[in-house]
């Protein structure tokens, strides 16, 4: 337990003496030849993700709501808006823009943590790169950088931490989005600790809001908090010695059991950026394998939903615990309900936005289907696989196992995949924005001089 573990003189437990420094250490000492090619290029990979997804929620209720509130206290207009012709001040661009890029759940996942680790870091660089100017490569350093300490920060305190109700992508990505400021702003390895410190302070989002507006508050605020926390540091602002480790730091107050060794383990050997996956359906990352079993068995056996007599989800139990909502109220509940999803993509064989809108929710053939569809845990099967099996009313069955669901990390999506997203959601989302200029800025990211020249290409093009 943290209250039983006896601190050094100076602030530090034994076993995580100086956690805080070696990390602040590390994002100082990295150089873009650190870097192996292939992290570099999983960098460019989750921007173009990050951008699309932007692009599709721009325009969402959630931030158009956030929009209105913001443009009272706008501290300036040097900072674009992804998909729409507004401008606004940097830590005002980096929470809504960050709350555009993971509103639809349609986001990249990190494994195991679930962590969505991009809405959180790039925007608030983005920000920063069109207040000060700064290269593509630096920013794509800055980014790896961030991903790689919110990502570590959650392997250290997971499961435990988002079972207790911590909405982790928000807490652990408010020190991701610090300490890529720090780097882009030169911080030195005490006031990046201190950027650690008071991204500490700001840390905070709760399961509970899941399905509600008010997730996109807590990874709005670990954006701009993060921006905000390197800010301070940089003046001066200081924080304490040991906020991660510490007897009541981040992890032993937020965390079950921590696991501080692997903060450190493998530093700069191996990089978190690389357990990223992209999602090609809108909703939790566990849904993947039944929504692909549910298209497949669509296109194999179409049949009418009224001669399904019981449909078995057969799967990891977090497929359960994550997804069983029989009744979703919205389009943002339904992207975390097996149940619709079972429904839509059974009836219609597709997975897009639209069969995740607060529209399709509302329509009654997918409510009265919800009592028909069971789970069957099984901890044998990993969260990217599962068994679909259709009992119908006539006698006869219908299965489809997925052993990798699409946009796992066994089964990627490729570039291609990847810019075609960019360009499917740039155009659901209606802002007319320079789509195929953006793609090849972004896969080109690290020869350009200015980072922040992205930003004006993904503004919206047409009158909103």
């Amino acid at each position: 337990m943290a209250g039983d573990v006896k601190a050094g003189t100076d602030g530090a437990t034994p076993e995580g003496a100086r956690i805080s420094d070696a990390l602040a250490r590390f994002v100082v000492d990295a150089r873009w030849d650190d870097l192996p090619p292939v992290v570099r290029h999983e960098s460019k990979r989750a921007l173009v993700n990050f951008f699309a997804t932007a692009l599709a929620g721009c325009r969402d209720p959630a931030l158009e709501a956030a929009h209105a509130v913001f443009t009272r206290f706008s501290a300036g207009t040097g900072c674009n808006l992804i998909g729409r012709a507004e401008t606004t001040d940097a830590l005002h661009a980096a929470s809504q823009n960050a709350m555009s890029g993971n509103v639809f759940d349609f986001d990249d996942t990190h494994l195991p943590t679930i962590i969505h680790p991009t809405a959180p870091v790039a925007p608030a660089l983005l920000a920063w790169a069109q207040t000060t100017r700064i290269s593509g490569q630096d920013l794509l350093l800055a980014f790896v950088l961030g991903v790689e300490i919110e990502c570590r920060l959650g392997n250290a305190i997971s499961p435990g931490h988002y079972r207790r109700g911590w909405h982790i992508t928000s807490t652990c990505g408010v020190f991701g989005a610090a300490v890529a400021c720090a780097r882009v702003l030169g911080l030195d390895a005490t006031r990046t600790r201190w950027a650690l410190g008071n991204a500490a302070a700001q840390s905070g989002g709760l399961v509970e809001n899941l399905g509600s507006m008010a997730k996109s508050i807590g990874v709005g605020n670990a954006a701009s908090n993060g921006l905000l926390s390197a800010l301070l540091a940089a003046e001066g602002f200081e924080g304490p010695v040991h906020p991660v480790e510490g007897p009541r730091g981040f992890l032993r107050v937020t965390g079950e059991s921590p696991d501080l060794a692997s903060l450190t383990e493998g530093l700069g050997e191996r990089w978190e950026l690389m357990n990223n996956t992209y999602k090609p359906y809108p909703c939790g990352v566990v849904l993947n394998p039944v929504i692909e079993a549910c298209l497949a068995l669509h296109r194999a056996h179409p049949i009418a939903l009224d001669d399904i007599e019981r449909v078995e989800l057969k799967g990891h139990p977090l497929l359960r615990e994550r997804t069983d909502r029989r009744v979703p109220h919205s389009g943002r509940e339904a992207q975390v309900s097996a149940q619709h999803a079972v429904a839509v993509c059974l009836a219609r064989g597709r997975a897009g936005l639209d069969e995740f809108s607060d529209a399709c929710v509302a329509e009654p053939a997918w409510r009265a289907f919800a009592d028909r569809v069971v789970f069957v845990d099984d901890a044998r099967y990993g969260v990217e696989s599962a068994t679909v099996t259709l009992f119908l009313r006539d006698g006869r069955t219908a299965s489809h196992h997925v052993a990798a669901a699409l946009g796992s990390l066994a089964v990627p999506l490729a570039d291609d995949d990847l810019t075609r997203k960019l360009q499917t959601l740039a155009e659901w989302g209606g802002s007319g924005c320079a789509t195929a200029a953006l793609a090849e800025a972004l896969w080109s990211l690290e020869m350009r001089d200015d980072a922040g020249s992205l930003m004006p290409l993904a503004a919206a093009r047409t009158r909103q």
